[in-house]
């Protein structure tokens, strides 16, 4: 056990989907994977472990923001075996042409945080995705069907972005503005794991769009599943 997970040893499973709201790591767990049940619920982060496909699936929430999903994923991965997380969020979109409801993966994932800065490396340090990770999620929404855009994520400290600097993370080619990408990228690398930010847009932040609660949930289902295949597809080639 941790500060921050009651679980026991052999709780999770070796993929860990992450939302970050608690009340959406239950609404996976409960339509989407078979015989799932409750691993840890210390400050109301919601973890469960179920099967998906007969294969073993974990889903917990992180919380809001880097230094949130920072505590949880280090746990994950340090004292509870997991190899594998996948980030399951919201992201606001950064280019005129993505749709409410589209689907981005983050290759990488450019942020205003200084968390990077704190490992003392005397260098900027460039999160990115684990690449089998994001080859077996973008083989899952080929066949799904599924446009989903791969790129860079901007991952910031502040929601509320008064400063503008989301809109001049366009000049750059960003696709997308969220709030814990960079901080899991940095967490696996440290502890040698794998992690990829799969995010469905809620909002546009060139057009001012933007889904209301409800329709988020009924329009996250493509990110869901293009998650949970690419889980089952990583436990196959771990067994190859």
């Amino acid at each position: 056990m941790t500060p921050h997970n009651s679980a026991n040893a052999g709780d999770f499973a070796k993929t860990v989907l992450m939302p970050g709201d608690p009340i959406r790591s239950k609404y996976i767990a409960e339509h989407y994977l078979e015989a799932a049940r409750l691993v840890n619920d210390v400050r109301g982060v919601q973890g469960y472990t179920g099967y998906y496909k007969c294969t073993p699936v974990s889903v917990m929430a992180s919380g809001m923001g880097i230094p949130s999903i920072s505590i949880y994923s280090h746990e994950l991965y340090t004292e509870y075996g997991v190899e594998n997380i996948i980030r399951v969020g919201s992201a606001g979109a950064l280019r005129k042409d993505m749709k409410l409801g589209s689907v981005v993966a983050g290759m990488g994932a450019c942020t205003d945080s200084n968390v990077a800065s704190q490992l003392g490396l005397g260098a900027s340090f460039a999160p990115i995705a684990s690449f089998e990770l994001l080859v077996a999620a973008v083989e899952q929404a080929k066949a799904m069907n599924v446009e989903m855009r791969v790129g860079n994520l901007y991952s910031s400290d502040l929601f509320y972005d008064e400063a503008g600097r989301s809109l001049r993370m366009t000049k750059l080619g960003v696709l997308a503005v969220e709030m814990e990408a960079a901080g899991l990228y940095i967490e696996a690398a440290k502890c040698g794991k794998n992690a990829l930010a799969i995010c469905s847009i809620s909002d546009n932040v060139i057009t001012g769009e933007a889904l209301d609660s409800d329709a988020r949930v009924n329009t996250f289902e493509n990110m869901i599943i293009i998650a949970l295949d690419t889980a089952v597809a990583v436990a196959r080639d771990e067994h190859l």
